[in-house]
């Protein structure tokens, strides 16, 4: 079972897939848990197939992300991580946040 986030399906999506670009472009993000849980999930996903480097998956992935974190992910993340098996991923604690008690925590990619 995914998460919703108090939101209806075409909105959780366009919000996903803009926290894994961001993600994907800087690397490294502030956010609260559980939307890092979700966004480790998809962002291992995609890195596990842009492996691959064939057409095919090059489409996928095109299909799932804007052009400018696809490219990144091809050119850049991939190949750092040829030789591992998963675990691409860090979520790091930073404590709760004032306003709401929400887990902050920082999502990165492991270098």
């Amino acid at each position: 079972m995914h998460r919703k986030f108090g939101r209806i399906t075409d909105q959780r999506r366009a919000f996903l897939k803009s926290l894994v670009a961001n993600l994907i472009i800087k690397e490294k993000i502030k956010t609260t848990e559980a939307r890092a849980k979700e966004a480790r999930s998809l962002v291992e996903k995609l890195i596990t197939q842009a492996k691959k480097a064939t057409l095919s998956s090059r489409r996928e992935i095109e299909k799932k992300l804007p052009s400018i974190p696809a490219k990144k992910l091809f050119k850049e993340i991939a190949p750092r991580f040829k030789d591992k098996k998963g675990g691409y991923l860090r979520i790091t604690r930073l404590g709760q946040r004032l306003s709401d008690g929400a887990k902050i925590v920082y999502i990165e990619l492991i270098k």
